[in-house]
């Protein structure tokens, strides 16, 4: 008959041996994913047993919501994780973005760049004097 240590040592061996369990303990991501999911989900929890009711929290709380919302993104992406799904790359838009918001600092910043693009969008700004086209009309003369 197996000792109990034997059997532990066995089951502990099986268990290293499962590809799920193997990359739950390799990936800090899933694990990180994982415990905020744990975390939003305790929170909205404790939020809607406040004794307001369940309902009433789900209806009408906005940080239970929210809590409920980060939970189940964290299990969706802790889930792709686990089936080995990778997160897309989005590297050009990130690079967009950068750019997008450069370019926006520099026209803010810079006001020679800000008039040069606005004379671009708009057309230059035509400078004009201003001479009146009317002629004054004579002060009334005092007749006494």
């Amino acid at each position: 008959m197996a000792s109990t240590k034997d059997k532990a040592r066995q089951a502990a061996q099986q268990a290293g041996s499962n590809p799920y369990v193997r990359r739950i303990i390799e990936d800090e991501e899933l694990r990180a994913s994982v415990k905020e999911a744990f975390d939003a989900a305790r929170h909205a929890y404790q939020r809607m047993s406040n004794g307001k009711g369940p309902v009433k929290a789900l209806t009408d709380d906005k940080k239970v919501q929210r809590d409920l919302r980060t939970a189940a993104e964290n299990l969706k992406e802790a889930s792709d994780r686990l089936k080995g799904k990778r997160k897309k790359r989005h590297r050009f838009r990130k690079l967009l973005l950068v750019g997008i918001v450069g370019a926006v600092l520099a026209i803010a910043l810079n006001e020679n760049l800000r008039k040069a693009v606005l004379d671009r969008m708009f057309g230059a700004e035509e400078e004009f004097e201003y001479t009146s086209q009317t002629t004054a009309a004579p002060e009334p003369t005092a007749t006494g």
